[in-house]
């Protein structure tokens, strides 16, 4: 649990030190598209100390995954919303509203629900056929990913959101199917490329959602699709459990966190710093 939690702290923290980069790259003067803007970030010490911690992240994501049940990580994936928040709080001078500080309260309960609660990874490694289903998962997410930016309506951004959702939620799952590492065997893995093609869909997928739609509905979406279609495969097809007689508790947790972090959606983007407001002179 220590490394989910750890990815998690990564995760958000590196949206803000992104998004302070990113807010200073365009506001340095210079022109051009966001290439442009790209290669002006890179040249920020907060954004490449942002890249750097979701390569920390990822590995501390896949150790979680090595070692605790999908449900738990999922969960504490979703809490890197909770850590933004506070961080934007701190670093952005970005208000939070007293429900949005009782969330980040309610995320920490459920993650310590988790914790008491759950017990080692499933024991089970994966038929052949669930590895194919991945796969296929995979393609139909990348295949919604290109068309997606053709997609209109209210429900556009919950479409693309729960699309990107399942594809985080494919690598996940496609983590524990990997059980070899050997370079023969990768290659021969559905797995593999289920896990490949996901990450890449899913990208495809949330960036799409966030560019023209609503960040809380694609981020609500994000957090439902990477969080119990996992959970639910972990604990049907690959063995996951809890503690002996507390999947009440861990049931109760999950819910907990992920309704915490739904709660706090709005972080789903780098968050933008709130004006401060002048006083008006009376005269």
């Amino acid at each position: 649990m220590v490394c989910a939690l750890g990815a998690a702290v990564c995760f958000g923290t590196a949206t803000v030190l992104q998004a302070i980069a990113a807010r200073a790259a365009g506001d340095s003067g210079g022109s051009g598209g966001d290439a442009a803007l790209l290669l002006r970030a890179l040249r920020q010490w907060r954004y490449l100390a942002g890249l750097a911690l979701d390569g920390l992240g990822f590995l501390l994501q896949i150790a979680a995954l090595r070692s605790i049940p999908i449900y738990a990580v999922g969960a504490a994936l979703a809490a890197s919303l909770a850590v933004t928040a506070v961080v934007a709080a701190r670093l952005l001078h970005v208000r939070l509203s007293g429900v949005e500080w009782a969330a980040v309260g309610v995320v920490c309960a459920g993650l310590a629900m988790l914790g008491l609660a759950s017990g080692t990874e499933g024991s089970e490694a994966g038929s052949m056929t669930l590895k194919y289903w991945m796969l296929g998962t995979a393609v139909v997410v990348l295949l919604l990913g290109l068309v997606g930016g053709r997609m209109s309506g209210r429900g556009r951004a919950l479409v693309l959101g729960l699309g990107a959702g399942f594809g985080f939620g494919v690598v996940e799952v496609s983590v524990r199917l990997i059980d070899n590492l050997a370079p023969a065997t990768l290659l021969t893995n559905p797995a593999t490329y289920a896990l490949l093609i996901g990450g890449g869909a899913a990208f495809i997928l949330l960036t799409s959602a966030l560019q023209r739609g609503s960040v809380t509905t694609a981020t609500a979406g994000l957090v439902i699709g990477e969080t119990i279609g996992p959970a639910l495969v972990g604990v049907i097809w690959l063995g996951d459990r809890t503690r002996e007689g507390l999947a009440w508790l861990a049931v109760l947790g999950f819910a907990v966190a992920v309704a915490g972090a739904l709660a706090l959606a709005r972080f789903g983007e780098a968050p933008v710093e709130e004006p401060v407001k002048e006083p008006v002179e009376e005269g």
